[in-house]
């Protein structure tokens, strides 16, 4: 599964207003589990010229609805290549509700504070909303932020598992500030990958402004 970047072209700045979800045949097509999901993006040729860890914690978001088991292939990925990986430690993924961000924040200190070095925060679909969020709280104790999938241009509809959210998140529509503020990307290095083909969010949704610390990668 090769990986190219994404040109900077009229793409990144579609209007969220047009994007709906994933048609119907791509929503059948998307028979990845997050685990399996998780373990293709470090089988990728990209990931396997990455340089050797030097140590530094990574702690990983699973996505919506799945716990650490699913994070689990590519935390042994990382931890393969010589970096300390964290799963979240929350259960399983329900949404944002009451201290869920706020224990992020807090587990996101704890590792800073037991190694000493900022720590990269890697989240797949609705946990890269944690982990952009997080360090957007943290930014000196953040190194990078990875997401996988990840709809954060605010257009929460644009996904098929848009009601599935509400339901286990017991959440209503967002809120424009809260919008707006999903939307702004954090003060480090961020990266997110996507895919067209993804059957459960528009790939639209994972396009971030592109800057001298900002990157949009394609899973092709």
């Amino acid at each position: 599964m090769p990986l190219k970047r994404l040109k900077k072209t009229s793409e990144t700045a579609t209007s969220n207003a047009v994007v709906e979800a994933p048609n119907f045949w791509l929503m059948l097509m998307e028979g990845r589990a997050p685990w399996e999901y998780a373990a293709s993006i470090a089988a990728t040729p990209w990931m396997r010229k990455l340089p050797r860890g030097d140590g530094h914690p990574v702690l990983v978001f699973p996505g919506l609805g799945a716990n650490d088991y699913s994070t689990a292939p590519l935390r042994g990925f990382l931890e393969s290549l010589g970096y300390v990986a964290y799963p979240w430690e929350q259960g399983f993924n329900f949404g944002p509700r009451e201290g869920v961000l706020q224990s992020c924040h807090q587990q996101t200190d704890a590792i800073f504070k037991r190694h000493q070095r900022p720590v990269s925060l890697i989240g797949w679909s609705l946990g890269g909303i944690y982990a952009r969020e997080t360090a957007k709280q943290l930014p000196q104790k953040t190194r990078c932020v990875i997401t996988l999938g990840t709809p954060f241009t605010g257009n929460m509809k644009a996904t098929n598992a848009w009601r599935f959210y509400q339901m286990v998140s017991r959440q209503g529509d967002a809120d424009p500030q809260l919008i707006e503020q999903i939307r702004r990307a954090p003060p480090l290095p961020t990266t997110s990958i996507y895919s067209r083909t993804d059957g459960v969010v528009a790939w639209q949704c994972s396009i971030d402004v592109e800057g001298p610390i900002t990157e949009n990668i394609e899973v092709t």
